[in-house]
């Protein structure tokens, strides 16, 4: 499929086994899978509102192992925004992060133009090993925003989203989730905007 220009491209990042693809396709799709199958690449589309028009949100959800280094300095290269995913069960998790968030500053140059968020995946776990306090310590170090995520239980998925395109301050981008229209909707839709001769 081609690229578009008007595609908003964010970039998922995070160890094996965090969640990355639980959080993409609870969102996209509003479901949660409990086993785990580790992904190569997968990118995922989501109709969202930019510059006061529609455009695709293209989700890529990246691999969790370091196998593939020219993979993840293209992924850079082409997103737009950063969405750094740890799991608050292992403090290793957010180690790994570290290398990854560097390659994104180094390759785009200046971080606080660079929508990034830092997420705290499966909060709805009892074994925490990271604190909120230490997941918005780090954010704040790093100069991007913070937020803990639950994909299991569905808590702040949607606001993830949210808040990381509301960072995004060359353009106005906005989540506009396609809803189902009726013909005449859709019509009337088509003809905003439009002269008509009398």
């Amino acid at each position: 499929m081609p690229e578009q220009s008007n595609d908003y491209r964010v970039v998922v990042f995070g160890a094996g086994g965090v969640g990355k693809s639980s959080l993409v396709l609870r969102f996209v799709r509003g479901t949660f899978r409990e086993n785990y199958i580790p992904t190569i690449e997968d990118t995922y589309r989501q109709v969202i509102s930019c510059n006061k028009q529609v455009c695709t949100l293209q989700i890529t959800d990246t691999t969790g192992s370091h196998q593939f280094p020219a993979m993840q300095r293209l992924s850079i290269s082409k997103g737009h925004a950063f969405i750094l995913v740890y799991s608050i069960s292992s403090r290793q998790s957010l180690e790994e992060l570290k290398p990854i968030r560097d390659e994104i500053v180094d390759m785009k140059g200046n971080e606080e133009g660079i929508p990034v968020m830092l997420v705290g995946n499966k909060c709805d776990e009892v074994n925490r090993e990271l604190s909120v306090q230490e997941g918005a310590e780090l954010a704040k170090r790093w100069g991007c925003a913070f937020l803990e995520t639950s994909a299991k239980t569905n808590h702040n998925v949607k606001e993830l989203f949210q808040e990381l395109l509301q960072l995004e301050k060359r353009r106005c981008v906005s989540l506009h989730l396609e809803t189902n229209k009726t013909k005449a909707q859709k019509r009337r839709d088509k003809l905003k905007g439009k002269c008509t001769l009398m």
